[in-house]
């Protein structure tokens, strides 16, 4: 199970860049952006959404201050009507709990059940995705390439795509 210094030692281990801030826990973007954070404006918020037969998991990654429409996401990726997922389903699929949701999640589904989608616009060369380690209690920043490769590397399907 990957927990917060899981992550950074696996990070470490591949020799993978990474800028991070230790701060008090955060369960949402307002109490994100009180913070004086070094990359704020990559910071991203992640939508863990399950179709309407609990049959398929998707992991949501957009800018923080971007809204997300489930409907006009769902016409575009071709899914089933979409609502959000359970915290028992989080927990159970990525070992998270509601106000820690991370890409870096994606590291503990071990049937490789959950599609990941990150916005294009977080997967510029220039930019970094801003997350938690798996714990609320702090906040990474990687580049794209590295957090697409990590996850690809693990098993799970990655698209990026215009949101």
């Amino acid at each position: 199970m990957y927990d917060k210094q899981a992550i950074y030692d696996l990070l470490k281990e591949k020799g993978i860049w990474y800028d991070v801030v230790e701060h008090p826990a955060v369960f949402d973007m307002e109490a994100l952006g009180e913070l004086d954070l070094p990359h704020a404006e990559y910071n991203a918020k992640n939508l863990f959404v399950r179709d309407d037969k609990k049959r398929n998991y998707y992991l949501i990654t957009v800018r923080g201050e971007k809204r997300v429409d489930l409907k006009d996401f769902r016409k575009k990726q071709e899914t089933r009507r979409l609502s959000f997922a359970s915290p028992e389903d989080m927990e159970a699929l990525l070992g998270l709990t509601p106000g820690s949701v991370s890409p870096l999640g994606l590291l503990n589904d071990r049937e490789h059940r959950v599609h990941y989608y990150l916005d294009q616009d977080l997967a510029g060369e220039e930019a970094l995705v801003g997350m938690h380690p798996n714990e609320n209690t702090a906040s990474i920043w990687l580049k794209p390439a590295d957090l697409i490769a990590l996850i690809q590397e693990h098993g799970n399907e990655v698209t990026v795509v215009e949101i």
